[in-house]
């Protein structure tokens, strides 16, 4: 069951049928995907999600990215971040992982576009944003091309393969679109 698609990916529930791949896509992630692989944190099950939850504040929510025929080339995620104490005051945080010879062809730029309108459509947030390495370079460049605006540099905000490292944050508002 496809949630979102702009005719060339679609994002969908995870199934069991993903799970041997999720799973050997993240005992990869130290050599396919160094910009999200965190050394000092095991491996984690993911879950699969089930229609109709989530968006909750604890809540880590994924979706699998296809391209039409069917071909899994990675997932998204969001969850909830604070910027106050009302609910109001809450944005959706999102990620996203493509397999390497799915990059460099705008798939990161179209999936990280239609999650976010996906999350706007689906939720009353005003605001998604999403971080990246600061030696990111292509994750920024899609995420600008997403309609992400960059805000400015978080310093030593993330702990990755054994040491602080800043983070470049972008955000896109809902009145953005």
């Amino acid at each position: 069951m496809t949630v979102a698609s702009d005719g060339v990916v679609n994002l969908r529930p995870m199934t069991a049928d993903d799970l041997p791949t999720m799973r050997l896509w993240d005992a990869q992630a130290s050599v396919d995907q160094p910009f999200n692989f965190f050394d000092d944190s095991p491996v984690q099950e993911r879950a699969v999600p089930i229609a109709g939850t989530g968006f909750g504040a604890e809540d880590i929510n994924r979706l699998v990215v296809t391209l039409l025929e069917g071909a899994l080339i990675g997932d998204v995620s969001w969850h909830r971040v604070g910027y106050g104490p009302n609910e109001r005051s809450a944005a959706y945080n999102i990620g996203i992982g493509l397999q390497p010879k799915y990059r460099g062809q705008g798939h990161g730029t179209r999936v990280q576009r239609l999650l976010a309108d996906y999350l706007f459509e689906r939720t009353d947030v005003f605001r998604v944003e999403a971080s990246t390495d600061v030696d990111n370079v292509a994750e920024q460049r899609a995420l600008e091309k997403a309609g992400f605006t960059r805000e400015g540099v978080v310093r030593g905000a993330q702990f990755r393969a054994g040491a602080y490292r800043d983070i470049v944050l972008f955000g896109r508002l809902r009145t953005d679109r």
